[in-house]
C-alpha cells in the first residue's frame, strides 16, 4: 500500500528532524519520493510567518 506523511513545522529544522527519524524507521527500498517546500504568510500587522513542509511517500508493508 502507498503512503503519504507529511511533516510541517514553523522551524524547518524541526521538520526535517522530525522527517529524518521517520525515514530511519523505513527500509531503503520503500521510500519512494521525498518533497520538501517552504513559504511564508505575511499577516495584516506585517508579521511574517515561515513554513516548512516535507512530504514523503513510502510503500507500507
Amino acid at each position: 500500500m502507498i503512503q503519504v506523511k507529511e511533516f510541517l513545522d514553523t522551524e524547518y529544522s524541526l521538520a526535517e528532524k522530525r522527517a529524518n527519524e521517520f525515514l530511519a524507521s523505513l527500509e531503503e527500498k520503500d521510500v519512494i519520493n521525498v518533497m520538501y517546500g517552504s513559504f511564508s504568510k505575511t499577516q495584516s500587522q506585517g508579521i511574517v510567518h515561515q513554513r516548512a513542509s516535507i512530504l514523503i511517500v513510502y510503500r507500507k508493508a
